[in-house]
């Protein structure tokens, strides 16, 4: 009978087999033991104990005083300003220059050298919890402080010798790596390059190096672009060896000086109505480049708020956003020198002259209104401008931003909101946008009166996001999308009303920019995880516009500029990401009233493909005047065509040059002023233009052609922009 054991007479294993099978098997386990060890001692990495070789680390004084700079100049040594920082700016600012730069080694100024790299995210789609800001120039103040936030030198910071200079130095070693694994000259990157923008970044320190270097040996700098030259690399080498001084920044030139004192002058007045203004404009500049017109092309400024008076040199109060309490009495509002390169993906221009002063004046202190006590900076009411700001006219706030209108568009374009896929789907790959007039249907008092008490009524309504700080969790988008919708059905009665009384939508609702003014009519393009937007109605006629009102306009700059923390929670981000979908429903329906009733249903369904179920009953809700007639009469059925070209003749030289490539509509078009050469070739690129369908998959989202012209003076250069017909935008992805 089986008893489960091997020794029955039928199954008993001889015991010198037994011994025999331990025996290889006991061999077999060290033989695969060594192995392991053996493995183990090929891949271990030694790391190089830096700080028995040269000593402690600390930061190190590098700014050189005018006359040492001076005396390095006669001893021909290396310059940063004239020698390392051109090699920078052309061959590493690209990726080392914004929010998003790996490691956060920003290398646009010689203080994020300085103040190194780190392996803390900026841009974290999980994070369940805020981190502390890390924003260059303003939440530290030296790079000391840096090294207190985890930042790690990628410069020398132990003893002066040459060796150190060069062996200690991250920097120098991931050069020498791109110079002992260079790329192909030609050809495709191999799969060892990850070009996405939410790849793995691996962020080594010197120590680290060793390791890094082993696992990525493809992965020196520039990353997965070719080498510098030899005689960039040895400038380079040379300067880190002589201990990698800066030189000295510039003072301002006596007419920069005299404009900023100016111009502070003008912000810092102290009556309550000059301190409302100024907080309503810096919470609206605070973001972008400001620049005097007139000054040198290079020179921009920051607005910001700081603890020093003018005169003295600027403290800037680091604040998350800029409606946070300031927590000091009284502080100033400043112009803070620009001294960072310039690169194009956070670049928007605020000009500042005698003009716009005189602008300010007409807009904010002619109308008759008191501010009788400053609004509080507490969250729940700051993040609401109609209700901070409702002393100054809403009239005055919408034409302060209508007359720069690119610039506030662009805020959310090239702010830090602006970043990745999912940020993006909310918007088409390209579309129109207009501007209501300031004064409402008819423009009169009355007009202008029950649209302000209107804005009183629901500002309840139109609470954002960003109320609620970063304790919004993870599903507190939902109340206010629930007040977003509640907005939506409030404002689509209120306009009816309006219609009723003063008639249907027509061209007079436009704003024209008085014909001169260019950001009447904008065209922002949507580069799959990236945005532009341009002056102008650029290219063929879009699938969808949106036509701004104020609170439209106020809300979005609150939303995804004002209001936005990078460094805050998923539920923030998630949040805003959710909410802007109202805002973009809410300008296409302020669209959809300009086209006749019978048509709207039809055109919105056609932005809204592919829609069931909740989704579908949630993005279907017609609150478009879906009963109120337009106040336009159409020659023909093409209504949408017919609405674009009246507002084109309606905006006049304001909606800028024609698009003669894509808005062609005869069979010879030639565009004024050109060449028979650039004539040829543009019937070319029109032909490119009308190209559609899946051969376009191979192209990426962005092209540039140079035409060489051989014949005549200067090539031409084209940009090939691939829209993608998307059948909706109601997704966060897919």
């Amino acid at each position: 009978m089986m008893n489960g054991s091997l020794t029955s007479a039928n199954n008993r294993i001889p015991e010198n087999f037994m011994r025999k099978y331990m025996n290889i098997k006991t061999q077999l386990l060290l033989f695969l033991l060594l192995v392991v060890t053996g493995c183990t001692a090929v891949y271990e990495v030694k790391e190089t104990d830096y700080a028995a070789l040269y000593g402690p680390s600390e930061p190190k004084q590098r700014v050189l005083t005018k006359k040492q700079y001076q005396l390095s100049l006669n001893q021909d040594k290396i310059s940063y300003i004239n020698d390392i920082k051109p090699i920078l700016d052309s061959r590493c600012v690209a990726c080392h220059g914004c929010y998003d730069a790996p490691c956060q080694l920003k290398l646009s100024s010689f203080e994020g050298l300085d103040r190194g790299a780190t392996k803390q995210k900026v841009y974290d789609g999980a994070r369940l919890e805020p981190v502390a800001p890390t924003r260059l120039f303003i939440d530290a103040s030296n790079t000391e402080e840096w090294r207190e936030k985890e930042f790690f030198p990628v410069l020398n910071e132990r003893i002066n010798s040459s060796h150190a200079e060069l062996n200690n130095s991250l920097l120098a070693k991931l050069l020498q790596q791109k110079r002992d694994n260079p790329l192909p000259e030609s050809g495709k990157l191999d799969d060892a390059f990850k070009l996405d923008i939410e790849r793995t970044l691996e962020c080594p320190t010197v120590e680290e190096f060793a390791k890094y270097q082993y696992e990525h040996p493809k992965w020196g700098m520039p990353y997965a672009m070719p080498g510098l030259t030899l005689k960039e690399e040895y400038t380079i080498m040379e300067w880190l060896q002589q201990g990698a001084k800066f030189s000295p920044r510039p003072p301002l030139s006596k007419q920069a000086v005299k404009k900023v004192a100016k111009w502070e002058s003008f912000f810092n007045r102290p009556s309550l109505k000059q301190q409302l203004v100024s907080r309503y404009i810096y919470e609206h500049l605070f973001i972008g480049h400001i620049h005097f017109r007139g000054h040198p092309d290079n020179e921009f400024f920051r607005l910001v708020r700081s603890s020093t008076p003018p005169g003295k040199p600027v403290a800037e109060i680091a604040t998350l956003l800029p409606y946070n309490d300031p927590g000091i009495e009284p502080f100033y509002y400043r112009l803070r020198p620009v001294d960072a390169t310039i690169v194009d993906k956070i670049h928007f221009v605020y000009e500042l002259s005698h003009q716009k002063m005189q602008r300010y004046q007409e807009l904010f202190f002619q109308p008759d209104y008191a501010v009788t006590e400053l609004p509080s900076y507490q969250p729940e009411s700051a993040s609401n401008p109609f209700k901070t700001f409702t002393d100054i006219p809403y009239v005055s706030r919408y034409q302060f931003m209508l007359d720069d209108a690119q610039y506030f568009v662009s805020g959310f374009i090239k702010g830090p909101v602006c970043r990745g896929q999912v940020a993006l789907n909310v918007i088409r790959d390209r579309f129109w946008v207009f501007f209501l007039n300031p004064g409402g249907l008819s423009g009169t008092p009355e007009m202008r009166e029950k649209i302000h008490n209107f804005m009183v009524e629901q500002n309840p309504t139109l609470s954002l996001p960003a109320a609620a700080g970063d304790g919004i969790g993870l599903f507190g988008w939902r109340k206010y999308n629930v007040l977003a919708e509640e907005y939506l059905k409030n404002k689509d009665a209120f306009v009816n009303q309006l219609i009723d009384e003063y008639g249907g939508f027509g061209m007079d609702d436009i704003w024209d920019g008085d014909h001169v003014n260019q950001n009447a009519a904008l065209t922002v393009f949507r580069h799959f995880d990236s945005a532009t937007v341009v002056k102008g109605l650029v290219g063929k006629a879009p699938l969808t516009a949106w036509v701004f009102d104020y609170p439209i306009f106020e809300r979005i700059h609150y939303l995804l500029v004002a209001g936005f923390n990078v460094y805050s929670t998923v539920g923030h981000q998630l949040a805003a990401r959710m909410y802007m979908d109202f805002l973009r429903m809410d300008g296409e329906n302020n669209f959809l009233r300009f086209i006749p009733v019978d048509q709207r249903k039809a055109l919105h369904d056609s932005w809204y493909k592919g829609l069931t179920g909740r989704i579908a009953n949630y993005l279907d809700t017609p609150y478009y005047s879906k009963n109120h007639e337009s106040g336009i009469v159409y020659k023909t059925k093409d209504y949408k065509k017919e609405l674009f070209e009246l507002i084109r003749n309606r905006l006049g030289d304001a909606a800028g040059n024609k698009d003669e490539i894509n808005q062609c509509e005869q069979e010879a078009c030639i565009s004024r002023g050109t060449s028979p050469v650039q004539q040829e070739v543009d019937d070319k690129m029109r032909q490119l233009a009308n190209l559609k369908g899946q051969e376009l998959d191979i192209l990426p989202e962005v092209s540039f052609v140079r035409v060489k012209n051989r014949g005549e003076k200067g090539d031409l250069v084209y940009t090939l922009l691939v829209n993608k017909a998307l059948e909706n935008v109601a997704f966060l992805i897919a």
